[in-house]
């Protein structure tokens, strides 16, 4: 037996010696396929395997070369050397491995894949490759292809950083919340220093709407990394939305000092510097964020949108010049801030056109509507983040209160502020169900909603701040419509009416809205005919700083209302009515010192201009008993502040322009029975204030008619307005039921 595995040995090194190493390595398997234990032909067999390996490797000078090309992101000259490596060198894995990752950082995935199939092909415990080859799949949108590369790099070795990593932000991207964040548990707790992991989760959380997971993420990353710019700016755009000011100024500050040439980081600095108050430091913000791109419109528009908050025009006229159109979905204009710049029912309508596609995508499958209930009543659903203390809640309550129950299912969905005021509670009892969705992100909110068969939802946000659009764009009930909180067309096809009235949307202006056009009878606005006035008994004039003998011309709408055109309007009747003044709200103190600013400079003492603070609103009511006229504004007239003037017993002066937000006050004056409070020009609006300011005894008469029509005229009729409304909502249903798609109606009176 000796002499035999002596002889086999003999043999397998005289072949090995000859260069014949396929009959070297055959006559050793056989050895050690006898005697497997044996020093002598286990040695010899690791020998030629090692000289083999050495003789399919590419050679270690080449390698470091192309890698320092990889490492320079000379990625191209990476690819070339890679691949004329491989032709040499065709079964060396490294080769095949270095030149997926340079194709792949050139973006040729495709490319990629191939190259790196071939490197696990010849290397299949090596977890990098497969880690990279999921990276290339995901590229390419084979997103279960990726994950299966990205378990079996981690099957291959359990500890692999970037392998968990790489499954985690696949699976976030997948909404498949827990899968991904058990990843990241895994990622972080294998390296937990890993910034960009941790930056990860934290906006993951935030798109899963976890407000204190996303929190506690960006504390942890902040912590390692304390200048990590992206990180201070999400985290202080998160406090922006959770109406945490204080601790949003100081991230985004961080945030500027950290990457002082970063856009997005002085416009959020601009928002959350508003949101404290420190309007000074807001400016500043955005005109840094306008100067660092001065083409991005959406920079120079918020910049604007903020100084006419503030009183300040020295630049007003140049909103003008800013395009519709954009080069990229985060410069695009918001149509709720163009609103006061332009009074042009076109233009808006092209900026919400531009806004809807730049801004939202149907994600959700499609809606498959419930088949008819045995319940005959109309299943309806409000919209909102504004079921608190607001001016929409103030409006509508009494809607709530009145409508027919034994004909509609009332819900509300809400996404705003927790708020535990009297306003919410009292609607309470007049809904079916109150649905929060804060906590739900966009796709589980829609899920939620839809698991409540609606026959019609309502949006009651539209494009004001805090709204979120996408849930009508997936579409949450077969009949969607939009009313109240926005003067305007969304611009898409997420809704399929829009309520308002002949006023606002006179004939023949349809083709200014995406929607079709439901009219109602009086006023689209609805109003809270119990709506408590605070007792004014134990106030005078004196008490606001208005003097007793003069002519109170008021307007309570935010400065962002008021420009040049009706300052200047205003200061003319200044001049013309010695004895009048002027009752303006003072949100902010630049605004008041601006605006006494531009009062001294059109000759008028600035004295006569008096400011109201902000108070509560049953108290804000009962002040207006003080005033005489209230001035409306123009390209965005008073809406619930002109309701309220006229629920306090004000006559409301408007001009009735030609975007739907300039016309609310002619449709409310209209609705209560003044019509000749309507002006049609600004000729028209001034003649009209000078002869009421002169002929004191015709404005006591209009009050006096006022609050005649207080309690029969159809803006303040809450019932009335109930049948009406439910009168839309029963006709849209019903053209749906019989198949029958959205077309613009009126309710009749």
């Amino acid at each position: 037996m000796a002499g035999s595995l002596d002889s086999a040995l003999h043999k397998a090194a005289l072949a090995e010696k000859r260069g014949d190493i396929a009959e070297a390595r055959r006559l050793l398997d056989a050895v050690l396929a006898r005697f497997p234990a044996n020093r002598r032909a286990r040695a010899a067999a690791d020998r030629l395997a090692e000289h083999a390996a050495q003789a399919e490797a590419a050679p270690f000078e080449d390698l470091s070369r192309l890698h320092a090309r990889y490492a320079a992101g000379d990625h191209a000259a990476a690819a070339a050397g890679a691949r004329a490596l491989a032709a040499d060198w065709p079964r060396d894995a490294r080769v095949h491995a270095l030149l997926g990752g340079a194709l792949l950082a050139d973006d040729d995935a495709l490319a990629a894949i191939a190259a790196l199939r071939t490197a696990i092909a010849l290397a299949p415990g090596e977890a990098a490759y497969h880690s990279n080859l999921g990276v290339a799949l995901r590229r390419t949108g084979r997103a279960a292809d990726a994950e299966a590369a990205y378990r079996a790099a981690i099957a291959a070795a359990p500890d692999h950083v970037d392998a968990h990593f790489n499954l985690a932000n696949l699976l976030g991207a997948q909404r498949r919340f827990a899968d991904a964040f058990a990843a990241y548990d895994r990622t972080l707790a294998l390296a937990p220093r890993h910034v960009t992991a941790w930056y990860n989760r934290a906006n993951l959380h935030r798109t899963a709407r976890d407000a204190t997971a996303a929190l506690r993420c960006y504390l942890a990353l902040l912590d390692i990394a304390p200048d990590h710019a992206d990180g201070l700016n999400n985290m202080g755009s998160l406090l922006i939305e959770l109406d945490r000011p204080a601790e949003a100024l100081a991230a985004c500050r961080r945030a500027t000092q950290a990457a002082p040439d970063n856009l997005k980081a002085w416009l959020n600095l601009g928002q959350a510097a508003e949101m404290a108050g420190a309007l000074d430091e807001a400016q500043a913000a955005l005109a840094r964020a306008a100067a660092l791109d001065p083409d991005d419109a959406h920079a120079r528009a918020h910049l604007l949108f903020l100084e006419a908050y503030m009183a300040d025009w020295h630049a007003r006229d140049t909103f003008a010049a800013l395009p519709i159109a954009a080069a990229a979905a985060d410069r695009v204009i918001e149509p709720f801030v163009a609103l006061p710049f332009e009074d042009d029912p076109t233009r808006q309508l092209a900026r919400a056109r531009v806004y809807a596609q730049s801004s939202f995508a149907r994600t959700a499958p499609p809606l498959v509507p419930a088949a008819p209930r045995g319940d005959a009543r109309i299943r309806i659903g409000y919209v909102s983040a504004d079921f608190y203390d607001h001016a929409t809640l103030y409006l509508m309550a009494g809607l709530l209160r009145e409508h027919d129950r034994s004909r509609f299912e009332v819900r509300a969905y809400n996404y705003g502020p927790g708020d535990g005021s009297a306003a919410r509670a009292a609607i309470l009892p007049h809904l079916d169900a109150f649905v929060d969705l804060r906590a739900l992100d966009d796709a589980a909110a829609v899920a939620r909603v839809r698991d409540d068969a609606l026959d019609i939802a309502i949006d009651l946000k539209g494009y004001t701040k805090g709204a979120r659009g996408s849930l009508f764009v997936d579409r949450i009930a077969p009949v969607q419509i939009g009313w109240l909180g926005y003067p305007g067309s969304l611009g898409g096809d997420a809704l399929d009416y829009i309520i308002g009235d002949a006023v606002v949307i006179p004939p023949g202006e349809e083709h200014h809205y995406s929607e079709r056009v439901i009219r109602l009878p009086g006023s689209y606005q609805a109003n809270d005919d119990r709506r408590a006035i605070a007792d004014a008994a134990h106030t005078d004039r004196a008490t606001f700083g208005l003097p007793d003998d003069a002519l109170v011309l008021c307007c309570f709408n935010h400065p962002y209302k008021i420009g040049p055109r009706e300052f200047d309007l205003w200061a003319r009747l200044l001049h013309a009515v010695p004895d009048a003044v002027l009752w303006l709200l003072r949100p902010n103190r630049w605004a008041e010192a601006n605006l006494r600013r531009e009062a001294a400079a059109r000759g008028i003492d600035p004295a006569r201009l008096v400011f109201a603070d902000m108070v509560p609103h049953a108290e804000h009511l009962a002040r207006h008993v003080h005033a005489d006229l209230f001035l409306d504004t123009f390209a965005v007239n008073a809406h619930t502040t002109a309701s309220d003037a006229l629920w306090g017993g004000v006559p409301v002066l408007t001009l009735a322009g030609r975007q739907f937000a300039a016309r609310v006050g002619a449709s409310l004056v209209t609705a209560i029975g003044l019509p000749e409070l309507v002006a049609h020009g600004e000729g028209d609006y001034e003649a009209t204030a000078l002869a009421l300011a002169h002929d004191r005894a015709a404005l006591a008469g209009l009050r006096a008619r006022l609050a005649a029509n207080r309690r029969t005229m159809p803006l303040f009729d809450t019932a009335r307005h109930a049948r009406a409304i439910e009168a839309a909502y029963a006709t849209a249903h019903r053209r749906r039921l019989d198949g029958l798609p959205p077309a613009a109606f009126d309710v009749a009176d």
